[in-house]
């Protein structure tokens, strides 16, 4: 059986010495000891911390990374000009190149400290709109993806059918997209049964978002048993949108209309008024939160200084990929927050007055709930997924417990995770994947296909 033992380690109940982490041949963490002595285990010298589950990713815009930043002739650039791009590049993928470009990407994650990924997966059919042999053939290259990087997967097929909201038609840019329902639980029935029995995976559903599904898609969504993952006010455009066609803005629709619990997790929820703050925080549900994505994409920035006096939950997640590190995602949320409100040190309290211990705490808990996985923390009962921090590396040097978690989110930019155990098995070792050279040979073959 897999043991572990950690200098130092973050516990529910907080930093511990001396840790010994005792997990079953199936990744299972059964003991935690502090105070105890090493023995045979294998020896985590620095920090360790759990690993961080990732909410939202689309593995295939990994490709685009850095390729849509050209200033357009028009020069009025936003989310909807960048996604006009990413529906031009859609159409060249094929299952193999996204097979290859998700794996890179996992690898990148685990390198990075995330040892889970939510996969919000849309691209589902052929260039021009045909289902494959196997309708669910693309979100299962996703978990043969994560299969051969290591990392912990919630696929989350998604029912996209409109283009507008409640009813409009699609773009031809969205038809590699576009699901009935039936169609659609084809999908969700095949990744279902390819994760069932997985304890490094799980399914849930993403109706994606009010612009693509009507109110009686979402009701048969909400039917089905799982995690619920839906975009939402992301971009002002989609809030004058949905007031204009159902009188209320998109967050508000769903509290309104939808069963929205500790099931649901909202991405993005961007742009909300105060009362819809208040309001998602007492539900329960996750705010899915992407920061480098939405400050690439000029979202906005979201309420969180009042989503958190509310109560409210939250994870976080690289959605576009134009970053892969947990610790950048919690950087750049503190940071929009400090700009907004010209502030220093805002995701604290008088009890919890380091934002890097706060910051981290939410986004393990939010992302384990939205997740749908027993991760999140270094107890018996979870998933042995753990992130060991060089305590010897130049920005963290000198440092410890809370004060260590401070320099890892707010200093340098190298980055100084160690060692990475996934499901009880070592996937990164002195900074690096274990299989980084093979994956990235084959995303090397699929960008030359895709570039050439």
């Amino acid at each position: 059986m897999p043991e572990f033992h950690a200098s130092a380690a973050l516990l529910p109940q907080g930093w511990a010495e001396d840790v010994l982490i005792t997990a079953d041949a199936a990744g299972w963490i059964t003991t935690v000891a502090p105070g105890a002595p090493p023995g045979a285990a294998d020896r985590l010298r620095g920090a360790v911390i759990p690993g961080l589950p990732n909410l939202h990713s689309h593995a295939f815009q990994r490709a685009m990374a850095g390729a849509t930043e050209r200033r357009s002739p028009a020069g009025q650039d936003s989310f909807w000009s960048w996604r006009e791009t990413m529906y031009r590049f859609v159409g060249l993928l094929s299952p193999e190149d996204a097979e290859a470009v998700a794996a890179q990407l996992y690898v990148e994650l685990l390198e990075w400290g995330f040892t889970g990924v939510a996969e919000f997966h849309y691209l589902h059919h052929q260039p021009d709109g045909t289902p494959y042999a196997e309708p669910a053939e693309m979100a299962l290259r996703h978990l043969a993806a994560a299969r051969r990087a290591g990392i912990g997967i919630t696929l989350l097929p998604v029912l996209y059918r409109h283009g507008g909201i409640f009813g409009r038609e699609p773009a031809p840019g969205q038809r590699r997209f576009l699901n009935d329902l039936d169609p659609w639980r084809r999908i969700l029935e095949g990744c279902r049964a390819a994760t069932a029995g997985d304890p490094q995976a799980a399914t849930g559903m993403a109706p994606h978002s009010l612009r693509a599904v009507t109110p009686a898609m979402l009701q048969a969504v909400a039917a089905e048993a799982g995690p619920i993952h839906i975009h939402a006010a992301e971009q002002m455009k989609e809030v004058e949108e949905c007031l204009a066609a159902t009188g209320a803005r998109p967050v508000q629709w769903l509290l309104d209309n939808a069963p929205v619990d500790d099931r649901w997790c909202l991405i993005h929820a961007t742009h909300m008024t105060a009362a819809e703050t208040a309001a998602l925080a007492g539900r329960g549900a996750v705010a899915g939160l992407c920061p480098t994505t939405e400050a690439s994409l000029g979202d906005g920035t979201f309420p969180l200084r009042p989503y958190l006096a509310a109560g409210g939950r939250f994870g976080i997640g690289t959605d576009s990929h134009v970053g892969t590190s947990p610790r950048d995602e919690l950087r750049q949320l503190e940071l929009s927050q400090r700009l907004a409100l010209r502030e220093r040190a805002v995701a604290t309290t008088e009890a919890a007055p380091h934002p890097g211990r706060l910051l981290l705490e939410a986004a393990l808990a939010g992302g384990a709930q939205a997740s749908a996985r027993p991760i999140g923390a270094i107890a018996p009962g979870r998933r042995c997924d753990l992130v060991e921090l060089d305590d010897t590396h130049p920005s963290l040097l000198g440092r410890s417990g809370d004060s260590l978690l401070d320099a890892w989110v707010f200093a340098g930019q190298a980055n100084p995770v160690r060692t990475v155990v996934a499901g009880g098995r070592r996937v990164v070792e002195g900074g690096r994947h274990v299989a980084g050279l093979a994956v990235r040979e084959s995303f090397a073959a699929a960008m030359r296909r895709l570039l050439g």
